[in-house]
């Protein structure tokens, strides 16, 4: 299902700027060369990241879920100068490709990436983060926001992709994924300690800002 009709989807893609070149190039090798491309954010929703990051300006971010590596370029964007994303990734195959990219945009000193299952990865981390960015699998959603929300600071935000699931979010009968992403959206609706919106780009983001 299109959350937008496929006109209003080209019409947003011609009304966006244009990827730089080393999002273009990874657009390009995630599409030909990766199993499973539709995970890429791509350019709308990259464009928006980047945005976002600009605007907040974070010291440190927390994405869960590398896949190529689109979203983490998009984000590191907006780090301040000393500023540093850490990136989870549980797949080792796709980290060369991923290190090559972030060396090109020159992003090296700024995006440190870890390999790893990040129900483990995460409670290693003794950093504070202004942005986390979950993108990862969608059974363990309700998992990764308990395990980050304490290392957000006050006034920091959680971003959530995919919560409304290319439509299905609101069928009736749900698959395994789609109820787990229901039930993350109901929790976060449920709690007092934050503030949140979901955005109906692309496939949805959760915007959550902790009190």
């Amino acid at each position: 299902m299109h959350l937008v009709s496929e006109e209003i989807e080209n019409y947003i893609e011609l009304h966006t700027s244009d990827e730089r070149e080393v999002l273009r190039a990874l657009n390009r090798k995630t599409q030909t060369d990766v199993l499973m491309p539709r995970m890429l954010s791509g350019k709308v929703q990259g464009q928006f990241l980047q945005m976002i990051s600009k605007m907040l300006r974070p010291q440190k971010i927390l994405e869960i879920g590398t896949f190529t590596g689109y979203s983490a370029l998009c984000l590191a964007q907006g780090l301040t100068e000393n500023g540093k994303l850490f990136t989870i990734d549980i797949n080792e195959e796709l980290e060369d490709l991923v290190r090559a990219h972030i060396e090109q945009a020159g992003f090296q000193n700024k995006i440190i990436q870890l390999i790893g299952n990040a129900v483990e990865e995460i409670p290693k981390l003794n950093e504070t983060f202004d942005l986390v960015f979950i993108d990862a699998d969608k059974q363990n959603y309700s998992l990764y926001y308990d395990l980050v929300f304490d290392k957000v600071r006050s006034g920091g935000f959680i971003f959530a992709d995919n919560v409304l699931w290319s439509g299905k979010i609101i069928e009736e009968k749900k698959d395994k994924d789609t109820q787990k992403l229901a039930d993350f959206n109901d929790k976060v609706q449920q709690d007092n300690r934050v503030e949140n919106v979901i955005v109906s780009i692309r496939d949805g983001i959760m915007m959550i800002q902790k009190k």
